[in-house]
């Protein structure tokens, strides 16, 4: 078997088992390259785990922004307890992910090749950590955010370290005016879109398949209350009407002012110039899973 061809095969027996190089080349020898048998033969030696590690779920992890010249990235890292995501190796790979992520523009696929300081991959060095952690981790999701002529501002919550935490928020403003006349905002508009999780920037912007599964639910919880259609409609319209205010951005109440909405606090900050919010981000760890 020439080089090359045995390393393929190993590479192949560490993705579908999570064992480490030196296990799997073992195998793949003692087997000449039969990776069912070697699978079979990591079995009987009890060290392959990666089917169970594969079934549990990983809900827990961190989420690591990365950021610089205003572009941002942000991924989210996940390991099956909060203890393991607490590791500082565990930290120190999501940190060094993170700036992978931002130079690769947020694509995982090229993130997982992308060589890491020790001169082995990510995907690599995500297999070694399973291994030796002895829980499952993977690289759930990543997103990328350029300077797009917008002032970009990030937020991190529960931080175990600087952009590091349970959950990250990137927001983009598309204004002429300054950062230092909006920095304050920009602030307090992340941690808004981190505590009330809105769903779209408005109502434009909203799911239409969201606001028809909303509509469904809404009908079916008033089909059999009795009243008359045109009451049960006013209500419908009502509490569809409520779900849209808390769940698009710039109609939710100012967490720091709640008898005013986003919109207006937007309008007063901005005075006579633009302020608009091109875009957010939000991620928080497990969410969905």
């Amino acid at each position: 078997m020439s080089s090359d061809s045995l390393l393929e095969k190993v590479k192949k027996l560490r993705e579908i088992t999570g064992v480490g190089f030196k296990d799997c080349k073992a195998v793949i020898d003692e087997t000449k390259g039969d990776i069912e048998k070697s699978i079979d033969l990591l079995r009987k030696k009890g060290i392959s785990k990666a089917n169970k590690r594969s079934e549990r779920t990983a809900a827990e992890g961190l989420i690591s922004i990365h950021e610089k010249d205003n572009s941002f990235s942000i991924i989210e890292i996940n390991s099956e307890t909060d203890f393991v995501a607490k590791n500082k190796e565990f930290i120190n790979f999501a940190e060094e992910v993170s700036e992978i992520a931002f130079n690769q523009k947020g694509k995982i696929k090229d993130i997982l090749i992308t060589k890491m300081k020790n001169q082995k991959d990510v995907s690599t060095n995500l297999i070694d950590l399973i291994s030796k952690i002895g829980e499952k981790i993977s690289l759930r999701r990543s997103d990328f955010v350029s300077s797009n002529n917008c002032i970009n501002f990030s937020y991190t919550h529960s931080a175990v370290k600087k952009n590091v935490g349970k959950l990250g928020v990137i927001l983009s403003l598309e204004t002429n005016k300054s950062k230092n006349d909006i920095v304050e905002f920009g602030k307090q508009l992340s941690m808004q879109v981190a505590a009330t999780s809105p769903l779209s920037i408005d109502k434009d912007t909203l799911n239409p398949k969201v606001l028809e599964k909303e509509k469904e639910i809404i009908k079916e919880e008033l089909k059999n209350t009795g009243k008359d259609s045109k009451i049960v409609d006013k209500i419908a319209m009502g509490k569809l009407n409520k779900f849209i205010a808390e769940n698009t951005l710039l109609d939710q109440e100012w967490i720091m002012e709640p008898k005013k909405k986003v919109k207006d606090i937007l309008k007063e900050v901005s005075g006579k110039e633009k302020i608009k919010i091109k875009q957010f981000i939000r991620f928080k760890v497990g969410e969905g899973i």
